[in-house]
C-alpha cells in the first residue's frame, strides 16, 4: 500500500472534533492511515509513494453513504414508477426486481458504486432486501471490491407477502429460518470488525409492512449475539404511519423501541414523519438516522425534521437512497439537497454548507460505527476527497470551501484506504465504459419483459 502525500491543498476540510480548516497544507498517508496534516510534510527517507499535488484544490474526508439499494440502479425512471407515491411506487417495480439474477445484482451494485466514488464516496451502506433467482449478498460485496470502495452491505429481506397482509408480492419473500441462516453465513463469511475494515456486514429486515414482528425481534437478537448493525425503513412517509397504526396499533417509534430495534448499533432510514417524542427516543438511545432527502422528494415523503434531530443530538447520516426512487446516486448532491430542504422548510439559516458537508462526511461515520472514517487527522484511514474548485462551477466564489454553495459535484481524485480509486475525475480500478454498455444491456432486456 505504501505511502501517499497530497500537497499544498489550497484548503482542508478536517471534520476534526475541533472542525479545523488548514490553508495550503499537506496530507501524509502510509498503509492506509493518516500520518499527518500539516505544512511541508514530505514523503519518508528512502520510502516510494504517490505525490498528488492539491493547488487549487479543497480537501475533505471521504463522504460516507448511509442507506443505499444499489441493485436499483437498473431501474431508473422507470415509467410506471415515475409520478407513484412510496407503496404504488413499489408496487410498480417489484415484479421487474422479481426478474433479477445474479449478474443483474453484481452489475448493478458496481455502476452504483462507481457512481457514488465519482461523487467523492469513499464509505457505502447497501441495503439489499430481495433475492430472486439466485442472487445473494456476496454479488454486491463482490462489486464493491471490484470498485474498491469500504463497504457495509446489509443482508435484508421480506417475509410477508401479499397473501398474508403484506406489501411485495409472494414469489419474492422468503421463509424466516431460511433468512436468519443465511444472515448468520454472510456474517461469518464475510464481517471484518476490525479498525480499517474494509467490509462489515449488517442486518436489515426490510420494512415493519414487509416483515413479521417475530422477525424483526429475531433479527435483533442475531445481530447482538453476532455483534453487528442493524438497519430497516421507518417512518419514511404518511402511508407508513397509517399502516403502523392500524396494523401495530402504535406509532413506528414505539414498535422499534418495542422490539430491541433502538441503540448505538442501529441506524433507521428517512424517519421523514418523526414525531418530539420519537426523536427524543433516539437521541436518548443513540439510535441512528440516513437522511435521504432527493428520494423523499422525488416520491413526495415529506421534508425529515433533521434540524430538530440535530439540535436534540440525533446521528443524522445521508442517503442517496435506491435509484430507482432517486434516479440519482450522487451523494455531493445529496449533501446539497439536504442543506437547501431545511432553509426551505425552516429559514435560510437553519443549515450551513459546512453542516451539511459535516452530515455526509463525519456525520455518516458516525451512524455507521465508524469513528475511523469521516475525519481528516493523524490515526484515521486515508479516505480521502480532493475537489478541483478551480474550474466553472467555483469561478467568482468568495469562500471556495463553500463546496456546497459553489464547488463540483463530481469528483478531481478519490483516496480510499491509501489507494487511489478516481484520479483526474477517471475512475482507475475499472472500465467503466465497458461496465456502462453492460448496465444498459441488461436493462433493455428487462424492459422488453
Amino acid at each position: 500500500m505504501g505511502a501517499l502525500l497530497i500537497r499544498q491543498a489550497d484548503a482542508i476540510l478536517t471534520m476534526d472534533d475541533t472542525r479545523r480548516e488548514l490553508r495550503g497544507s499537506d496530507i501524509l498517508a502510509m498503509n492506509g492511515v493518516i500520518a499527518g496534516i500539516g505544512s511541508g510534510l514530505a514523503l519518508p527517507a528512502g520510502e516510494r509513494g504517490e505525490v498528488i499535488c492539491a493547488r487549487g484544490c479543497v480537501v475533505t474526508p471521504g463522504l460516507v453513504n448511509t442507506h443505499h439499494h444499489l441493485y436499483q440502479s437498473l431501474t431508473r425512471a422507470v415509467p410506471e414508477g415515475q409520478n407513484a407515491l412510496l407503496f404504488g411506487w413499489l408496487g410498480a417495480l417489484y415484479p421487474i426486481w422479481a426478474r433479477f439474477g445474479p449478474e443483474e445484482m453484481r452489475i448493478s451494485a458496481m455502476v452504483g458504486l462507481a457512481e457514488l466514488a465519482l461523487s467523492g464516496c469513499s464509505l457505502s451502506s447497501d441495503h439489499l432486501y430481495l433475492f430472486p433467482n439466485g442472487s445473494r449478498l456476496d454479488d454486491t460485496i463482490e462489486a464493491a471490491r471490484a470498485v474498491g470502495l469500504r463497504f457495509h452491505p446489509t443482508r435484508g429481506a421480506m417475509s410477508i407477502g401479499e397473501s398474508a397482509g403484506g406489501l411485495p408480492p409472494d414469489d419474492l419473500v422468503e421463509d424466516e429460518a431460511a433468512i436468519l441462516d443465511d444472515c448468520i453465513r454472510v456474517i461469518d463469511t464475510f464481517h471484518d470488525p476490525a479498525e480499517g475494515s474494509m467490509c462489515r456486514v449488517g442486518i436489515a429486515p426490510c420494512s415493519p409492512f414487509s416483515v413479521s414482528r417475530e422477525l424483526m425481534r429475531d433479527a435483533a437478537l442475531l445481530a447482538r449475539e453476532k455483534g453487528v448493525m442493524l438497519h430497516t425503513h421507518l417512518a419514511e412517509n404518511d402511508e407508513d404511519i397509517a399502516y403502523s397504526l392500524e396494523r401495530f396499533g402504535c406509532r413506528p417509534g414505539q414498535y422499534a423501541e418495542e422490539l430491541g430495534w433502538t441503540g448505538d448499533d442501529v441506524w433507521h432510514a428517512h424517519c421523514v414523519k418523526l414525531d418530539t417524542r420519537e426523536i427524543d427516543l433516539f437521541a436518548r438511545t443513540r439510535t441512528g438516522i440516513a437522511h435521504c432527502p432527493c428520494s423523499n422528494c422525488r416520491l413526495g415523503s415529506g421534508i425529515a425534521p433533521v434540524r430538530e434531530m440535530r439540535d436534540r443530538g440525533v446521528k443524522v447520516g445521508l442517503g442517496v437512497d435506491g435509484s430507482a426512487s432517486n434516479d440519482s446516486g450522487n451523494l455531493m448532491l445529496e449533501a446539497r439537497q439536504a442543506m437547501l430542504l431545511q432553509r426551505v422548510a425552516r429559514g435560510s439559516d437553519m443549515m450551513s454548507a459546512r453542516e451539511a458537508l459535516e452530515i455526509a462526511t463525519r456525520g455518516g461515520a458516525d451512524v455507521l460505527g465508524r469513528p475511523d472514517c469521516g475525519r481528516l487527522e493523524p490515526g484515521r484511514r486515508a479516505d480521502i476527497a480532493i475537489w478541483n474548485v478551480s474550474e466553472i462551477e467555483s469561478a467568482g466564489s468568495w469562500d471556495r470551501a463553500a463546496l456546497l454553495l459553489a464547488g463540483p459535484c463530481r469528483v478531481r481524485d478519490l483516496v480510499v484506504e491509501g489507494r487511489l480509486v478516481v484520479r483526474d475525475g477517471q475512475l482507475v480500478t475499472l472500465d467503466l465504459h465497458r461496465l456502462i454498455e453492460q448496465q444498459n444491456l441488461l436493462a433493455r432486456r428487462l424492459a422488453e419483459g
